[in-house]
């Protein structure tokens, strides 16, 4: 059993790997299909002869890579990274979403358990902190670069 790369059309990741599981072949277990991977769906299969029965089948499916991925190659894929990774206490970010969308502010504080940072708001006349999270904000100026 091993880990292949299936080569499909950009874009169309998703659909490929939804393609694949819905076959129900015996001898595919699983397909993942990474947002930060394009062009490609990664499929765990008993062996790779599997695919020559099923790819001329599945549209958008182009072809698979030669060779066999291992669990730690792809390992990355499966763990969600945080929102609140690669921010840190004083730099500056805009609001994205929310009630202060268009808003720049400065990191008082980062809780990566609930993914969330304070911020306090810089047009603001008294400072005032808000909590929002991670994915609402985008880092403008990083005081560690």
């Amino acid at each position: 059993m091993g880990i292949y790369a299936v080569k499909t059309t950009a874009s169309q990741e998703r659909t490929v790997a939804e393609m694949i599981i819905n076959r129900e072949e015996p001898d595919i277990h699983a397909a993942l299909a990474p947002d930060s991977l394009t062009s490609y769906v990664m499929v765990e299969a008993e062996d790779a002869a599997v695919f020559d029965r099923i790819l001329d089948e599945i549209p958008h499916a182009n072809g698979i890579v030669q060779g066999e991925s291992s669990i730690a190659e792809v390992e990355h894929f499966l763990s969600p990274k945080p929102d609140v990774e690669g921010i840190a206490e004083g730099d500056i970010v805009e609001l994205i979403a929310g009630p202060f969308k268009g808003e720049k502010a400065q990191v008082q504080r980062i809780d990566e358990g609930k993914d969330q940072v304070t911020v306090e708001l810089y047009e603001a006349t008294v400072p005032i902190p808000v909590t929002v999270r991670g994915d609402q904000i985008r880092v403008l100026d990083s005081e560690e670069r």
